[in-house]
């Protein structure tokens, strides 16, 4: 695969060239599962517009022109099972998609993408799933740490895998889909990255085994126990038991100072979500900071899945949606939420668990935020009094004031952050003048001091007052160590 490789490379098979052929237009409507502006955009017989109608427009393509592309390859890729003879022509069997980042071209192997056309969505239980919004935005949220033993849990075709072998030294891949081994060992051999791929379901294949980091996009997806479930999104357990196993089950195999994220989904019942979680995750001892970002309502739910199943023009459609809203009720299930789990492996009394609801503006890479937030749980761990250390305001903070124009003073002031969570807050004068002055130069508790002799107020009632919220801000990110 080497030289596939180097022959996609060369003929500019990347997600920027592809683009660039494409045009913003038709590349925005193959986003929609729409080809022919693209077929229209393809129709100069180069060797990139040949690999693009072969494998993003799933055309059959003349046999010589994709001799021609991929000079001396096309045996070995129809031996192995990427390509296939169609008469005179030849096909892809399978879809070679362009993907990368700001440092790295690369190509997974996937199946074809379904629904082209508005033709029929049809997916085995076997079915591959290919680069998706949640797998881009595992790689986001991953901490971006390097070295050491690292693992995909459920990896599918292998993206995260590929992402985690750019700085880790030992990559382990696992799944429980026969297909999904196969597409992830093809993903790591096509981009030349060393990676392990064991079969397995959840901690099986790795028992007895820890890591530094574990990144997994588990089977979320709670449906009813039709037997009619898709591996690559639906576990054989319960409602939210697949992320329940795997978040109970996090401790045995992190490293000390390791992390296990998980991008997950869980059920809202009349127990309050916090509380579900919380019994999952307390007994593991675990660092904990859980970010719920959306609440979905049931039958927006239903039809999301089953319209991703292909089933929305099927006979049956309206009997299986009643069907599964009538298994939710039996399960007391309220509505869904999708969000974030990160637990990290740390011995301390009593672990730090932070549980919240966050569906405004976030600025990725998430990873570094997830860093930044244990540094600052450390830091307030290991103060006596969060006063007596040399805080400061964390990188692109900003101030912004409101008011009628021309006043001398503002109505309101609030700070914003510049990445991550962006997080907003609004101050008073005492709060804003500690943000300004703390650059590490001073205590939190000095700077106090200094600011009630120029307010004219008690030092002692300040402090007193302040010690709280100089802990807030540091927890929200306002201040960091």
């Amino acid at each position: 695969m080497e030289q596939v490789r180097a022959r996609l490379a060369d003929v500019g098979f990347t997600v920027d060239r592809v683009q660039e052929l494409l045009g913003p237009a038709a590349h925005a409507a193959l986003l929609r599962n729409e080809t022919t502006p693209a077929e229209r955009a393809t129709r100069d017989g180069s060797a990139l517009s040949t690999l693009v109608r072969l494998f993003s427009l799933q055309r059959a393509e003349p046999a010589r022109a994709v001799e021609a592309a991929l000079p001396g390859l096309v045996d070995d890729l129809l031996e192995r099972g990427l390509l296939g003879r169609d008469g005179s022509d030849v096909r892809a069997l399978v879809d070679v998609r362009p993907y990368g980042d700001e440092e790295h071209d690369w190509w997974v192997v996937c199946d074809l993408t379904p629904g082209l056309d508005t033709s029929p969505i049809e997916v085995g239980p076997e079915h591959v799933l290919g680069i998706s919004e949640a797998s881009s935005s595992l790689a986001q949220l991953t901490v971006p740490t390097s070295g050491g033993r690292v693992l995909d849990l459920g990896t599918g075709c292998g993206v995260q895998a590929l992402h985690l072998a750019q700085r880790h030294d030992q990559v382990v891949a696992t799944d429980v889909n026969p297909r999904a081994l196969w597409a992830a060992r093809l993903t790591a051999e096509l981009n030349g990255a060393d990676v392990d791929v064991r079969d397995g379901s959840f901690w099986e294949p790795v028992a007895g085994e820890q890591f530094d980091v574990i990144a997994t996009n588990p089977p979320f997806v709670v449906s009813p126990p039709t037997g009619e479930r898709l591996v690559y999104r639906e576990g054989s357990l319960e409602t939210d038991g697949v992320v329940r196993t795997v978040v109970s089950g996090a401790a045995d195999h992190l490293r000390p100072g390791g992390w296990c994220q998980v991008l997950g989904s869980w059920v809202h019942t009349d127990e309050p979500w916090e509380e579900r979680l919380h019994g999952w995750i307390a007994p593991t001892g675990l660092d904990a900071w859980v970010v719920q970002r959306e609440v979905v309502d049931l039958p927006a739910y239903v039809e999301m899945w089953l319209a991703d199943a292909g089933a929305r023009h099927r006979p049956d459609y309206a009997e299986r949606y009643d069907a599964w809203l009538g298994w939710f009720d039996e399960q007391g299930v309220e509505a869904m939420a999708f969000g974030w789990i990160n637990l990290r492996a740390v011995h301390r009394d009593v672990p730090v668990l932070r549980m919240e609801q966050w569906r405004h503006e976030v600025v990725p890479p998430v990873g570094a935020a997830v860093l930044d937030w244990a540094e600052r749980v450390d830091a307030l761990a290991d103060a006596d009094d969060v006063l007596d250390v040399r805080w400061t305001q964390a990188t692109g903070l900003a101030q912004e004031t409101y008011g009628p124009p021309g006043a001398a003073d503002p109505e309101a002031i609030v700070v914003r952050l510049g990445e991550g969570l962006r997080r907003a807050r609004q101050v008073d004068t005492v709060e804003a003048g500690l943000l300004g002055a703390l650059d590490g130069d001073l205590t939190a508790g000095q700077v106090i001091d200094a600011l009630a002799q120029l307010l004219d107020r008690d030092p002692t009632e300040l402090r007193e007052s302040y010690r709280p919220v100089v802990h807030d801000l540091v927890a929200d990110g306002f201040l960091v160590p």
